[in-house]
């Protein structure tokens, strides 16, 4: 099993969760956070005063999936989360050993 965390703009998220349900992703985990990378910021003007956002915020997506599938659902994150300017997110990919459904204490790949 491969657990795959997102970071991705916010707007970019219907393209995303339709992209990742059409190839067979039976759920995720989305959570509002902020951060930078090498953007650090940016300038915005309200009511013609100026001030700095040092963190932008994203969305964190997190699905587990059968290592079969891994590869795919990373291409199609990376393809409907891309809108080709800077900040477009990143893609992690980390190994899991075990997880259980607590309702049914499945454990292992049934329980995704």
């Amino acid at each position: 099993m491969v657990k795959i965390e997102a970071i991705i703009k916010p707007f970019r998220l219907t393209e995303v969760q339709e992209a990742l349900v059409h190839i067979g992703v039976q759920g995720m985990t989305v959570s509002e956070v902020k951060g930078f990378g090498r953007q650090k910021g940016h300038v915005e003007f309200y009511r013609g005063a100026e001030y700095r956002v040092d963190f932008v915020p994203k969305l964190l997506l997190m699905v587990v999936v059968p290592e079969s599938l891994a590869e795919q659902v990373v291409d199609t994150i990376q393809k409907a989360a891309y809108t080709g300017k800077i900040g477009d997110g990143k893609i992690f990919a980390s190994r899991i050993s075990d997880v259980m459904r607590i309702r049914t204490r499945e454990t292992g790949p049934e329980a995704l």
